[in-house]
């Protein structure tokens, strides 16, 4: 990562969980950087929401591609974020890469993020890229982060490591 980039926190899976959590998150940086890696129980898609807040103050917008076909979509007033929303949900084997970038998480306006998956089954039915752009509509600044799948759990070795971004 570049020099501007800083580790705040790794969580690699010794055992399967339902999601990953960040929580106290400081508020020394200007956004955060999440990166994902890794498979899942069930395939089903994976969402990430922010501040334990479950409520449909969320919405989406997505460009989708799998080689063949693309697509886009929107979805407003969600209880959290889906990032491969439209596309397969992929392998239960081949990790899955996701990363999200939130602006400006500790100020006092909604927030936004830029999101991305990358899911590959070795060119089969559920290769795809999903990028994405997200709402948070709440003007608290974030102090926890959570990934986890539509149902099943998060397969043991899954890792996840949160950046904070010093000036950007």
């Amino acid at each position: 990562m570049p020099a501007t980039y800083e580790p705040i926190a790794t969580q690699t899976l010794a055992s399967a969980a339902a999601s990953i959590t960040f929580s106290s998150i400081p508020a020394t940086y200007t956004d955060l950087r999440l990166v994902f890696t890794g498979t899942q129980s069930v395939v089903t898609d994976i969402f990430y929401w922010f501040n334990n807040d479950q409520t449909n103050l969320y919405s989406q917008t997505t460009l989708n591609g799998d080689g063949t076909t693309a697509s886009s979509g929107t979805n407003l007033n969600r209880a959290n974020i889906d990032v491969n929303a439209l596309k397969g949900e992929g392998s239960l084997t081949i990790p899955k890469m996701i990363t999200i970038d939130v602006f400006s998480y500790i100020g006092s306006t909604y927030k936004t993020a830029l999101f991305n998956f990358i899911g590959d089954e070795n060119g089969g039915i559920y290769t795809a890229v999903v990028l994405g752009v997200s709402l948070y509509r709440s003007t608290s600044a974030i102090t926890s982060i959570n990934i986890g799948p539509a149902s099943g759990n998060l397969a043991i070795g899954t890792t996840a490591t949160l950046y904070g971004i010093k000036a950007a």
